[in-house]
């Protein structure tokens, strides 16, 4: 499997700076054993609907075994660098807001995934690797499985690592009717909270 690279639209860091922040690479990412999406487009395209997210927005999603979903915040996320700690403390609240921890669990149940819309095109970027590495961490900390990391741009989706995505939906399409099989949740939340981790950790 082979991945592009660009360079972030977030971050412009030197390579002493890039190497202080916790960032995954395309190929320790693939090497984690992250679980298959058995329907991604339906994942993506039911987060698209409920959330319509525009460039710089993220959406955590908790889904169960059977790939229904129970819980989904999505927030704007515009730090001045790509770190993963700071994502990783933004997903954690915004997950700690919308479905309770499984960290009693001996083996997780449940898994989170995490949608990113930006500009640009579907290529691993140093800001992608960044939210791979808050993604993992955040769900260790809340007792959940890592699940796919998926861009969305003008291109279509991306769920990186596995070189599986689409055309539709997209950063301009409009979002699709909800599918009627799956499990009804509460309306999806939307981050002030995010904003506020974000703006903690960087006085740190």
């Amino acid at each position: 499997m082979t991945f592009g690279f660009a360079p972030s639209p977030a971050a412009s860091l030197s390579s002493s700076a890039a190497s202080a922040t916790r960032v995954l690479e395309p190929a320790e990412w693939a090497a984690a054993g992250i679980p298959l999406l058995r329907n991604p487009r339906e994942v993506v395209s039911g987060l698209h609907s409920r959330h319509r997210p525009r460039p710089a927005t993220a959406i955590v999603a908790v889904l169960d075994p059977d790939e229904r979903l129970r819980a989904s915040a999505s927030f704007t996320c515009r730090p001045d660098q790509a770190d993963g700690w700071m994502f990783r403390n933004v997903l954690l609240a915004q997950l700690r807001r919308v479905i309770p921890h499984d960290l009693r669990r001996r083996t997780p149940v449940r898994t989170a995934v995490l949608l990113y819309c930006r500009e640009g095109d579907a290529r691993w970027t140093e800001e992608d690797g960044a939210w791979m590495w808050g993604l993992r961490d955040a769900c260790t900390l809340h007792g959940l499985r890592c699940g796919a990391y998926i861009t969305l741009t003008r291109d279509g989706w991306q769920v990186l690592g596995e070189g599986r995505g689409g055309r539709r939906p997209n950063i301009t399409s409009e979002p699709e009717p909800f599918a009627t099989s799956e499990t009804p949740i509460p309306p999806p939340r939307t981050g002030g909270v995010a904003s506020e981790v974000l703006r903690r950790a960087a006085a740190r």
